[in-house]
């Protein structure tokens, strides 16, 4: 019976597709960080559904651009989003963060630079992350701008570092350094920039070329309960932190993370 093939003729907004000798490399271009907005979510969701249908493509790299893999949510589009486009956005955004955590195939994050919040989620998902050296950070800080964690992130985090170091880096929104986050189990890989999607990619030919059967069942079988911890009902789940996100002290502290990031960039 011949294999599924998907036909990769994707015109997308802030993704980068390139089909490599059995495995595609999505390389994220949106600004300069990388923010994640609603777009950029549904352009993720979109290569992996497609990238899952077709037989030939083994395995994904997920790069990012110069010193940002991703900066994390865009809190100065999501600040100004109505309620409706709010749900929306986490609706999908947890989708994505579940679906790729239970995406079947290798996936391996080339993290060329900064990985706070969404971006270090998006890395979390990854069998394998490879982070550049230098004056970067990797973690999730979403409790220090406002923004309430739910018990499935915990989860993720937990899975690569283990429940007490989870707990309280995230009460902490703690950040760290690439060679911290080395040795707490966050990255396997530490590189000088120039060779991260270089060795990244060593990386998921190492993976292809086991027998595809046995090392996608061996994945599933592995993260079977973390697959499940993902899985939750949204609406009990973030009614309360959707309800938070529109307080007046929310609104406070997201509005001069909004100002801070609107005078660096000069906007």
């Amino acid at each position: 019976m011949p294999g599924n093939k998907v036909i990769f003729v994707l015109l997308m907004s802030h993704l980068i597709t390139e089909i490599r000798n059995g495995y595609l490399v999505v390389s994220m271009t949106r600004g300069k960080a990388n923010a994640l907005e609603q777009t950029l979510v549904d352009e993720l969701r979109e290569v992996f559904r497609l990238s899952l249908k077709d037989d030939d493509i083994k395995g994904i790299v997920l790069a990012g651009r110069e010193r940002f893999f991703s900066a994390g949510l865009d809190l100065i589009a999501l600040y100004d989003y109505d309620a409706d486009a709010v749900e929306e956005f986490w609706r999908s955004f947890m989708k994505l963060i579940q679906e790729m955590v239970a995406w079947p195939k290798p996936l391996v994050a080339a993290i060329s630079g900064h990985a706070p919040a969404g971006g270090c989620l998006l890395a979390l998902t990854a069998d394998y992350r490879v982070m550049a050296a230098g004056d970067f950070t990797i973690g999730l800080n979403e409790i220090p701008v406002g923004i309430m964690v739910p018990e499935a992130i915990f989860n993720l985090y937990r899975f690569w570092i283990g429940d007490n170091l989870a707990h309280t880096m995230l009460l902490e929104g703690k950040l760290v350094k690439p060679d911290k986050a080395l040795e707490l189990g966050m990255v396997h890989e530490v590189v000088d920039a120039s060779q991260v999607l270089i060795q990244a990619e060593r990386q998921m030919q190492r993976y292809i070329g086991y027998q595809s059967f046995t090392w996608q069942q061996s994945k599933i079988n592995i993260r079977r309960n973390l697959r499940q911890q993902m899985h939750m009902d949204f609406d009990v789940v973030f009614a309360p932190a959707l309800k938070h996100w529109w307080a007046p002290e929310t609104r406070a502290i997201v509005k001069a993370v909004v100002d801070g990031l609107k005078a660096r960039s000069g906007s």
